[in-house]
């Protein structure tokens, strides 16, 4: 007896979803984000977001930061779309009226308590063979932070809890400080 094999979804179908529906696409499978974020993933992701902001306003930073949900297109000849909490890009050539197209520079998930593995294994991998430079994966259950810098010359993996003020590998003088961020 054959197996069924399952839908290989395209690009095409992924643009094709509902604007209501939240879903990434992973190597041509949809992957439905079930559950809304908590307030405290929301807190979080727009305290973050915010620092990440107005370091760049103030730096005068041809950076731009974007907030879930938005697109990344992670290679050209794969089928995978992720919409990741957090993406810092900073060349303006890989922005379209979709989103981004490539690695972003820098990205940061936070987790969520339904996939887990979705971030400390799968994407950690994805975005370390698409190129991205840096990856947080802010846990709120555990007040953890794990940074990955990804660059092949200087490859660093280091935690992190609530209580540490983080610096950002790809800038001089970025840190981020979650101890103001949660109530």
């Amino acid at each position: 007896m054959e197996l069924a094999k399952s839908k290989f979804y395209t690009e095409e179908d992924y643009y094709s979803l509902p604007e209501n529906i939240r879903a990434e696409l992973i190597d041509g499978e949809l992957i439905y984000n079930q559950a809304a974020p908590s307030r405290k993933h929301q807190t979080i992701l727009m305290e973050v977001a915010g620092t990440i902001r107005d370091y760049i306003k103030t730096k005068a930073g041809s950076c731009h930061v974007y907030p879930a949900p938005f697109a990344v297109k992670l290679w050209e000849d794969r089928n995978t779309i992720v919409e990741p909490d957090i993406s810092v890009i900073c060349d303006e050539d890989k922005l379209t009226d979709r989103g981004c197209t490539s690695a972003p520079d820098w990205i940061i998930e936070i987790v969520s308590p339904g996939n887990p593995g979705n971030d400390y294994v799968l994407k950690l991998n994805l975005y370390a063979d698409a190129g991205v430079r840096e990856y947080w994966i802010v846990d709120p259950a555990k007040s953890s932070v794990f940074v990955y810098f990804l660059e092949e010359s200087n490859f660093k993996a280091e935690a992190y809890t609530f209580n540490d003020k983080i610096k950002v590998n790809i800038y001089e003088d970025l840190y981020i400080d979650f101890k103001g961020f949660i109530d």
